[in-house]
């Protein structure tokens, strides 16, 4: 059977890394977290059984595989992006197209939709799955809804409220956080580590996922505690999905915020019934 191929994110990392020397700068770029980076570079370089990159105090380098693996990686990335340009579509004055995560569009989208589109039943609204900057760059899309820190968001982004990391369990699941396995979303700047230095306790993670949206659906079934973005959780706990497993909770340093193509109608009437749905309690 052919060994399948590293993930996409992980050659971005390395593109990105191998240009800038830094996993810091490369984070910057590419609006994630430098820890995020750090990771997907890991995963590639065990993938490939070689190291790509010499780790310094103030900076990298590259070693010879990594050399050798750049201008294939480099040209690979741009034959995508050039074929990626060519499908972007023209829209219709009764369309809008929304970018976000699978989490989002799961966890706080869905659930509520059917209020927006009772609204303007004339609308036809597609949906992009986008989680790295370029994928937001293709995409077009007239509303758009990232996750990151303010400096790598964007100007005119405007932040999703409730911004706070709370500790989530399914009803059933019987135990304190010193029982109960702890899982942890990879690539995030606060997580359990940050909650044992403000709150106390047990602080060690025994299930890892990719994003908040997969460490909420492992803890709705059972399998531990997951600590989230309350943003992303509200309609969970509110419909009995999830309960809070402690009462504390941490501010988010990253967080989730929209932005619009204010001359499309629609993103405008979009933004305000998100923004408005936000403030008050999820049916």
């Amino acid at each position: 059977m052919a060994k399948s191929l590293p993930p996409l994110a992980w050659f971005r990392a390395f593109d990105a890394a191998a240009r800038c020397l830094s996993f810091t700068a490369a984070a910057h770029e590419l609006g994630m977290t430098q820890s995020a980076v750090s990771q997907q570079v890991k995963s590639l370089e065990a993938r490939l059984g070689e190291p790509l990159f010499r780790r310094h105090a103030r900076g990298l380098s590259l070693t010879d595989a990594a050399r050798r693996l750049v201008p294939e990686v480099a040209a690979a990335l741009e034959k995508l992006t050039v074929a990626t340009h060519r499908f972007d579509g023209r829209t219709d004055e009764n369309q809008l197209s929304v970018a976000s995560s699978v989490s989002v569009a799961h966890w706080v989208l869905s659930p509520h939709l059917h209020s927006f589109t009772a609204r303007h039943p004339a609308l036809r609204i597609r949906f992009l799955s986008a989680i790295w900057p370029d994928d937001f760059h293709t995409a077009l899309a007239d509303v758009e809804i990232r996750f990151g820190s303010e400096k790598q968001v964007g100007k005119d982004a405007v932040l999703l409220n409730p911004n706070r990391l709370v500790a989530l369990k399914a009803p059933h699941l019987v135990g304190t956080l010193e029982e109960l396995p702890l899982i942890e979303a990879v690539g995030t700047s606060a997580a359990w580590k940050a909650w044992g230095e403000r709150i106390g306790g047990q602080t060690k993670p025994r299930l890892f996922a990719d994003s908040y949206g997969m460490a909420l659906q492992l803890a709705a079934n059972g399998n531990g505690v997951s600590l989230t973005s309350e943003l992303l959780a509200g309609h969970a706990i509110h419909t009995g999905q999830l309960v809070r497993a402690h009462a504390g909770s941490i501010d988010g340093p990253e967080g989730y915020f929209l932005s619009i193509n204010a001359q499309n109608p629609y993103a405008v009437h979009f933004r305000d019934w998100l923004i408005a749905l936000l403030r008050k309690p999820m049916d």
